[in-house]
């Protein structure tokens, strides 16, 4: 799909800019719905919120009035979202590395792959497997939900903020 660079530029550095503040919404207005869209703690599994749901709108936004352009965004937006969880685990778990820097640079390095991967693939994105997009990203919504009001035990979702002794956001 071709998109206009400036509209693309706009759409990363806006994204980037909202996952920043969802950060910190959580925080500052406690509730049902803002735990939703907004990292309720400081694990790994809780941080995908600021990745998803501002690509997700920035992908809406980007592909609106094209019928099946939202597919391969929705593809790539699973694939970050996923990556983010292993090279998480990876240096938060396996290696020990706590890292505001490292995080820092992974959610740029993540957001900025989910903006270029999509532009990179050809349409017309149709028939059964281009719906499978679709089906995994209800999939990690209906995960979001359900592990922010009933977050399982294991690695994913410790809260580093408590490991290391601070009082959260």
């Amino acid at each position: 799909m071709v998109y206009k660079k400036k509209q693309l530029l706009l759409a990363f550095v806006l994204a980037v800019l909202a996952g920043a503040g969802l950060h910190f919404v959580y925080g500052l207005c406690p509730n049902g719905v803002t735990a939703l869209f907004s990292p309720v703690n400081e694990s790994i599994w809780e941080h995908v919120k600021i990745l998803f749901w501002p690509y997700l709108a920035a992908a809406v936004w980007l592909t609106w009035g094209r019928p099946t352009a939202l597919r391969p965004w929705l593809l790539t937006g699973v694939g970050i979202c996923l990556a983010m969880l292993g090279v998480g685990y990876f240096l938060h778990m396996v290696l020990g590395w706590n890292s505001l820097a490292a995080d820092l640079v992974l959610y740029g390095v993540l957001m900025a792959l989910g903006f270029w991967l999509p532009t990179r693939m050809a349409g017309p994105f149709q028939g059964l497997r281009w719906r499978l997009p679709a089906l995994l990203a209800a999939l990690l919504v209906a995960a979001m939900v359900w592990f922010t009001f009933d977050p399982p035990q294991g690695a994913l979702f410790t809260d580093f903020s408590q490991e290391s002794g601070q009082q959260g956001k």
